[in-house]
């Protein structure tokens, strides 16, 4: 690398040829991804879940969070109800946006399909 080093206002300033500023940029971009993989491998490690982006998507696009994250984890409506003790109609209907279901049932929702109960409830404008 060639830098020429130069003064301006009293304070010395590295110059590089536009070619040795990208390669630079270059490579810390690449050591800072690297950083940020590291990263992600040791908190999947620690146990944190990775999410689809599939899964993001389907919610984003208005899906209902509760039905995504169930067909996500492999449960029809008979099994995720009887798992929280409820009627699968019932649950359908949470689902649809025409029932609330009380607190409670969220929790018993959210820890059946092991989310935290913020990702299953329903967007408030929708």
């Amino acid at each position: 690398m060639g830098a020429q080093i130069v003064e301006i206002a009293g304070q010395k300033v590295a110059m590089l040829t536009m070619e040795e500023y990208e390669r630079l940029l270059e490579l810390a971009e690449d050591s800072s991804d690297t950083l940020a993989a590291d990263r992600a491998d040791e908190r999947r490690r620690n146990g944190e879940e990775y999410v689809p982006a599939e899964l993001v998507k389907r919610i984003l696009a208005g899906e209902s969070p509760l039905r995504v994250w169930r067909e996500y984890r492999g449960l029809n409506l008979a099994g995720l109800s009887s798992q929280v003790g409820i009627g699968l109609s019932y649950l359908s209907e949470i689902e649809r946006g025409r029932r609330q279901g009380s607190g409670r049932l969220w929790g018993k929702l959210a820890r059946a399909l092991e989310v935290n109960i913020e990702d299953i409830l329903p967007d408030e404008e929708g």
